[in-house]
């Protein structure tokens, strides 16, 4: 049976790091059937909500974690934090009844350009998972210094041993899927 994956990358940038690194990721997982989350969602609002309902393309999001065996996040750190459009889907994701996450086997990546990778994100987004009771995989960590340095003209990480690593993650996230599925 074909593993299905939801990529969500807390950047919109097409050539950030951060997605750079889940398509790596993505790689080194191997064969699956992989889905790209698209973040471009409204501002939360809860008046929205009162009016309109759930948006279309926060059902949708929804939905792809519901139908993902597993999820990978890529979470790039703006101002110390999770950027403002990834923890805006999970305001908004939070509504949506069902549980999306519950028990979904996630795995976390960071990438920043400062020494620290984006490791305060990464600590922030894993809080921001809580209230989900998603299975967040504890490591390894991946946690990506430098990172405008840390990829080659074809998106190829440079560093064996960060790609051992991401490897070793996806890896990780695959045994997940299987204990669930057993």
């Amino acid at each position: 049976m074909t593993i299905s994956l939801l990529g969500i990358c807390g950047s919109l940038r097409a050539g950030s790091s951060n997605r750079k690194l889940l398509n790596a990721a993505l790689v080194l997982f191997g064969p699956a059937k992989v889905t790209d989350a698209d973040l471009r969602l409204p501002l939360y609002d809860g008046d929205l909500e009162d009016r309109e309902g759930i948006p279309a393309g926060v059902q949708q999001l929804a939905t792809q974690m519901i139908a993902a065996d597993g999820v990978i996040f890529a979470c790039p750190e703006y101002n110390r934090g999770v950027p403002g459009v990834l923890k805006n889907a999970l305001d908004w994701v939070s509504r949506v009844k069902g549980g999306p996450l519950r028990d979904k086997p996630v795995a976390l990546l960071s990438a920043a350009d400062g020494p620290a990778g984006g490791a305060r994100a990464q600590y922030a987004l894993r809080l921001n998972l809580v209230p989900f009771r998603a299975d967040v995989l504890a490591g390894p960590e991946i946690l990506l210094p430098s990172a405008s340095q840390a990829f080659d003209d074809q998106g190829q990480l440079l560093n064996a041993r960060t790609a051992t690593l991401v490897g070793e993650l996806m890896g990780e996230l695959r045994a997940g899927i299987t204990r669930r599925r057993d």
